[in-house]
């Protein structure tokens, strides 16, 4: 059962808050495409491990970010890490990135489309890839989340 709820005006999801899985049953379905399946649990550990790649290249809760991601459970992923970061996630519409954008998550069929403006994090880069495999999926912390002194 497809259970990603509705899409807004601008492309994006609008998901349930993000509570601990505590709170919700982590087998239940979140996402679904015809060869995937993303429980809470699943989003849960995923967007933690993709938030502090986000934190990593200077994200954080004053950040916008965009999403230029075609792939449905990649995208639900990387919007509920910004949306963990307390930053605002945007479509990767060129108009967007008027908006004082600093940041994206895209992959490398769509980094050529793509403004240089942005500090992009491409998931399916190798170094990415690696850092995000060694990267911790527990709960983001307090002191994680603090603004980065200059």
């Amino acid at each position: 059962m497809h259970t990603t709820t509705e899409s807004l005006a601008d492309n994006l999801r609008r998901l349930p808050l993000a509570r601990p899985v505590a709170e919700v049953d982590p087998h239940a379905v979140v996402a679904s495409t015809a060869d995937c399946v993303l429980t809470y649990g699943e989003l849960d550990r995923w967007s933690n491990r993709l938030a502090r790649l986000l934190l990593g290249i200077g994200a954080d809760a004053d950040s916008r970010v965009a999403i230029a991601i075609s792939d449905e459970i990649e995208s639900v992923v990387a919007e509920r890490a910004i949306v963990k970061l307390g930053a605002t996630p945007v479509p990767a519409a060129a108009e967007t990135f008027l908006g004082g954008t600093a940041f994206g998550v895209t992959v490398k069929a769509r980094r050529g489309e793509l403004s240089d403006a942005i500090s992009w994090l491409v998931l399916d880069d190798r170094s990415t890839l690696q850092r995000y495999l060694a990267g911790s999926d527990a709960p983001l912390t307090e002191l994680e989340q603090l603004p980065r002194s200059a």
